[in-house]
């Protein structure tokens, strides 16, 4: 099967059930967000400016928890923010399992072989050195950490166990050189690289989650998917970006840049996505074989953004995960508050201009589900696709040429770095080569959480200007 039964037989029956109580509007995903805070800087994310007021807040694990009861969404998907900063972040992944619902944790991975770490000494035993000396010869841990998990846990703290209900979903936006350009901070793809293939050693379920944009190079997609596919990883998510408030505010406001020159149209996202079916033969792609049509341009849907409704700090959001026209105090009352007629796009066109360019997955994905705009043999459609063998790993990735980044020297502070160890290159021209870089770069483009913390690659142009200096 592509995807496990025990998983795709709870979200039918789910589905199955408020069909036959005819529940107008029922969630399906729980987008939840503990914390807006972060460790990265993601161009072209909104997130944290959105909520700029309020990143040093945090919901309690108990709302977390009643949440999840609350709108009965067989998934939780938990977001930020970064959700491994939580401070109870493994209680709230484990009280999630014991209400018996699916857990993803999108993360952009820089934290995962830590909680790992967490999870190997706290199940620690005499058994767990040919785990130890296998991860230690992959140089996936030192000896440090090794001597470390020896030692033990016994803080009665629960750890992140592998688990077929638990899904590390982890942001790659590419290749090594533009992931670490999106995310504004070299070593993040590695770092990524890494704590995937430790998850999978030790038999965790991983994903990746991608987003598309203007300057996303189809073709690095594709050689992504190979690569990912070629280290067994169990499956991916790719959505679209579009130009929704927040990010555009960032895009003109931090960086300077016009968003039309990052963002996708309509027209662009179905010629980004026109293999994505392609794709969802030789990948495991998460989503629907309908929505895979909507992206590709061979059919309309409309949105479905109640069936993924977003709890964060400030209530339940709403009209969707991107756009903001008030918070909730539950669930139900914005499902009865909101008027849904205002949003989205009917038959191409669109009720709201804010909802004009998105097709993105938090809104789509549920349709093709749920038999929005149904079509007859859709459903079976979805169940062959649900229900076939999953694509077999990828020999092709390996011959990928993932690193192709700062591991080879051509990271994107490069031409910074060199000029603040050689002065005379600075005077140069080293600066503007940088700059060039900085203006033409492929895939300047963005995705997850971030703090809005350039100061690495400020710190550097700062030193490279002072080097200029000195030379006259």
């Amino acid at each position: 099967m592509r995807f496990p039964l025990a998983l795709t037989a709870k979200i039918a029956r789910h589905i199955i059930k408020h069909k036959v109580a005819r529940t107008p509007k029922f969630a399906l995903v729980l987008q939840l967000e503990p914390l807006h805070t972060c460790n990265l800087t993601c161009t072209g994310c909104g997130r944290i400016r959105e909520y700029s007021t309020s990143l040093k807040d945090m919901m309690s694990l108990e709302d977390c928890l009643q949440s999840a009861v609350e709108c009965e969404a067989p998934m939780v998907s938990i977001c930020g923010g970064e959700p491994l900063i939580y401070p109870k972040i493994e209680e709230l992944i484990a009280g999630i399992l014991e209400q018996g619902r699916i857990v993803y944790v999108c993360t952009n991975g820089m934290f995962m072989r830590k909680k790992m770490r967490d999870y190997l000494a706290a199940t620690y035993s005499a058994g767990s050195e040919a785990t130890l000396q296998k991860l230690l010869a992959e140089k996936l841990i030192t000896e440090k950490d090794a001597e470390t998990i020896r030692k033990g846990k016994n803080d009665g703290r629960p750890v992140i166990r592998p688990t077929k209900w638990m899904y590390w979903n982890v942001h790659v936006d590419g290749l090594e050189y533009t992931h670490d350009l999106i995310v504004e901070r070299e070593g993040v793809f590695k770092e990524c690289v890494e704590a995937i293939r430790m998850a999978k050693a030790l038999g965790y379920q991983v994903a990746t989650n991608t987003t598309v944009y203007k300057e996303t190079d189809v073709q690095e997609l594709e050689n992504m998917f190979e690569f990912f596919s070629s280290m067994e990883v169990d499956g991916h998510t790719i959505s679209p970006g579009y130009d929704y408030d927040s990010a555009k505010k960032d895009m003109v406001k931090r960086l300077g840049r016009q968003p039309e020159d990052f963002f996708l149209t309509r027209a662009m996202t179905r010629a980004k996505f026109a293999k994505i079916q392609e794709w969802g033969e030789r990948f495991t792609i998460f989503g629907t074989p309908v929505y895979q049509e909507f992206l590709a341009g061979k059919r309309e849907l409309t949105c479905t953004a109640w069936a993924i409704p977003t709890r964060n700090v400030k209530g339940w959001k709403a009209p969707c995960y991107l756009m903001t026209d008030g918070h909730y105090g539950g669930y139900q009352e914005m499902l009865q508050k909101v008027n849904w007629e205002k949003y989205g796009v009917v038959d191409g066109v669109a009720r709201d201009p804010r909802c004009e360019n998105c097709m993105v997955h938090c809104g789509y994905d549920p349709s093709g589900a749920l038999g929005t705009n149904y079509k007859r043999g859709d459903n079976w459609k979805n169940f062959r696709y649900n229900f076939a063998a999953k694509p077999k790993p990828d020999p092709r990735g390996k011959l990928v040429k993932a690193f192709n980044g700062v591991s080879i020297g051509k990271g994107h502070l490069a031409e910074a770095k060199a000029a603040i160890n050689s002065p005379r290159a600075a005077a140069n021209g080293a600066q503007s080569v940088f700059f060039r870089r900085e203006e033409s770069a492929p895939a300047v483009s963005g995705g997850g959480c971030s703090t809005g913390d350039s100061s690495e690659r400020d710190n550097l142009l700062a030193k490279i200007q002072q080097a200029k200096d000195s030379q006259h």
